[in-house]
């Protein structure tokens, strides 16, 4: 954990910003209260008052953080209004009245919104109206329709944990390395106490969308339901509690604190106990051969309009992604050649067979340079991103704060069968906080640690850290008085199986956007930010995530099978085609079978998220191409940089017209 720095920017203020004096008082925390209740009025320029869409949308906001309490803790909702205080020791209820009547409020929002007229909206208002519709017809399409609560076993694993790990995330710092107050020590005891009970509803849930015949997929079963409960058992039984002595220190509350969530961490941890036993009784995943992860065509095609704003369906796209793999590795193809050239390798890469097998050879010799553990793993990347950021700087990519700076922090345990690497923000509406850069450690596994190579740690922490996640959402929030309320929201939850994923196409697409940025040639910078050898790994990424759009569609679509994605996976990511055939002896070749096994896991129980870098970047490279051509000399490309975060997270469909009009 590290100190979030306060940005600073030298840019012009537009007239919302000028409104909150760009919210530099939030950081006062002597008028905090004061900046609570401004941030309510003005925050994300909102329509101004007597507007038909205001008080819509701001209600549908404030009510659905109060329904979705661990999203109101990942977006600091308390820092948005005082009210949504309490939230912060809740957790959804998802008991069948609970989500009757949440729907319920879903259907007069929409009802209201189906009455305004938007050719009376303005520009900005007009993009809420669309954003708000889309939303309440997913949250409305997930509990009416899909009954999802009666197979999210991931969501009722992950969620309790989110909720407390983000609370401790954005506490108020104090002397000595403590963290939180009495109070906010004191919501994470009641959240903590509501996690029996919750488990409990989970449970109902469950067994009533077995009777129904709604099954989850075998592998969510056994990776997120059992292994991911005994994890939770382990962090809220042993973690937690020492994690809390460590941030309380010996104030004068920490013995009482300490004492109530080792009573209730133990409370919650044999409730996920008991979960991951139930969930075995369940379902029997071991005796399960069916996959059940399709979402189907027609229900991925409703995503893609609904979700994403993408106008093209599941049979083009599947197509365009093998074009977009075929774009890459050629691409791939020639740095790989030039690397090899350098290195004084003697391939060839004249048919196709060649070049996978010379490629393959490229990757193999540069990782002999592999961390010799976890800890120097962890420095490359630290030293990557103080390189990254050094660029940046050289280059006037953007107006980078002096005190700006990133660290890289391990996975938590339950987070770790499905992440190698992510960032997780600091919350937008508060002050406290800060973002993380989470990189799953390799326990020391040889096959893991020559993955994770000197010349492959470059490309990820762009993404992860600047100018990708880390320096987009540090912007964002330092902008946050431009961006409207429900631009920030991710309905349905914040990244599982039952997420909605339109922010994933803003932010994904940010990140894929940025490794191909750095790329860009440069006066005596032929690859940019990147050595030849980085930029063959940013090809490599870019060319991943093409692979995402093929085997994503085609896993839910019924296109692919699981294992013809994971091998798919293997000849086009890493070039070991077969390499789950392998044997047991091959390190590398095991090393690959299970980083593609664990990434088609991850598309499966997540459909359309997989798609959104590649879309989302390609959107974003498509607007400026657009804004450039429309501009001519006139084009600045950090202000389109700028102008395009400030628009929030929310997809590029939205807002193309506006950028062009």
């Amino acid at each position: 954990m590290w100190e979030g720095a306060r940005l600073s920017f030298r840019t012009t203020l537009t007239p919302c910003e000028s409104l909150v004096h760009r919210r530099d008082f939030v950081s006062r925390s002597a008028q905090s209260l004061v900046a609570f209740a401004i941030l309510r009025q003005v925050g994300g320029c909102r329509p101004a008052a007597g507007s038909p869409l205001a008080g819509l949308r701001d209600r549908y906001f404030l009510r659905t953080l109060e329904l979705n309490p661990v999203v109101s803790t990942y977006l600091g909702g308390d820092g948005y209004s005082p009210s949504l205080h309490d939230v912060n020791g809740r957790l959804r209820d998802y008991r069948s009245a609970a989500l009757a009547e949440e729907a319920r409020f879903y259907r007069e929002i929409r009802d209201g919104l189906a009455g305004i007229r938007r050719d009376r909206l303005d520009t900005s208002e007009r993009i809420d109206a669309a954003v708000l519709e889309a939303q309440l017809g997913f949250l409305l399409h997930q509990i009416e329709d899909r009954r999802y609560h009666g197979r999210c076993v991931d969501t009722y694993v992950a969620e309790p944990f989110r909720g407390v790990d983000w609370q401790i995330q954005q506490m108020t710092a104090g002397d000595r390395g403590t963290l939180g107050t009495e109070a906010e020590w004191s919501l994470v005891v009641t959240r903590l106490d509501a996690v029996p009970a919750y488990v409990e509803t989970a449970l109902a849930n469950l067994r009533d969308g077995l009777r129904r015949g709604d099954r989850p997929d075998r592998r969510m079963v056994r990776n997120d339901g059992i292994e991911g409960a005994s994890a939770n058992d382990t962090y809220f039984r042993t973690t937690l509690p020492a994690t809390a002595k460590q941030l309380l220190g010996d104030r004068p509350f920490a013995t009482r604190v300490l004492d109530h969530i080792a009573t209730s961490g133990a409370a919650a941890a044999d409730a996920y106990r008991r979960f991951a036993a139930a969930l075995g009784d369940l379902y029997q995943p071991e005796h399960d051969t069916t996959d059940r992860f399709a979402a189907g065509e027609a229900e991925y095609d409703w995503r893609l309009a609904h979700c994403l704003n993408v106008p093209r369906r599941a049979a083009e796209l599947y197509d365009y992604g093998a074009e977009q793999v075929a774009v890459y590795e050629r691409k791939l193809f020639e740095v790989a050649a030039q690397v090899a050239g350098e290195a004084g390798l003697r391939l060839r890469f004249d048919t196709p067979s060649e070049r996978q097998s010379s490629v393959r050879a490229v990757l193999d010799y540069l990782a002999k340079d592999a961390p010799r553990d976890d800890d120097e793993l962890f420095r490359w990347y630290r030293e990557a991103g103080e390189r990254a950021v050094a660029y940046g700087r050289a280059n006037d990519l953007f107006d980078i704060p002096k005190d700006y700076r990133l660290d890289v922090v391990p996975t938590p345990p339950v987070l770790r069968s499905t992440i190698d690497a992510a960032y997780y923000p600091a919350p937008p509406f508060k002050r406290s906080g800060v973002g993380r850069f989470y990189l799953t450690p390799t326990n020391n596994d040889p096959g893991a640690l020559k993955l994770n190579n000197r010349s492959s740690v470059a490309d990820t922490a762009v993404h992860e850290g600047f100018p990708g996640h880390d320096w987009h959402f540090k912007y964002m929030t330092e902008h946050a008085a431009e961006i409207s309320n429900i631009r920030w929201l991710t309905p349905g939850a914040v990244e599982d199986s039952s997420s909605m994923w339109e922010d994933s196409m803003a932010t994904e697409g940010w990140g894929l956007y940025s490794e191909e940025l750095m790329a860009e040639p440069r006066p005596g910078h032929q690859h940019g930010f990147y050595t030849a050898a980085e930029h063959l790994y940013e090809l490599q990424g870019q060319l991943l995530r093409a692979v995402r759009v093929r085997v994503d569609v085609g896993i839910h679509t019924g296109r692919l099978t699981f294992d013809q994605a994971v091998d798919y996976f293997t000849e086009h990511v890493t070039f070991r085609p077969g390499a789950c055939a392998a044997p047991a002896t091959a390190a590398t070749d095991r090393a690959a079978c299970d980083q593609a096994r664990r990434a088609i896991y991850r598309y499966s129980k997540w459909p359309t998220q997989a798609i959104t870098y590649n879309l989302g970047k390609g959107a974003i490279v498509e607007l400026r191409s657009a804004v450039q051509a429309r501009e001519g000399s006139r084009f600045s490309a950090k202000s389109f940089h700028e102008r395009l975060m400030r628009m929030g997270t929310i997809p590029a469909g939205y807002y193309r017209g506006t950028f062009l009009g």
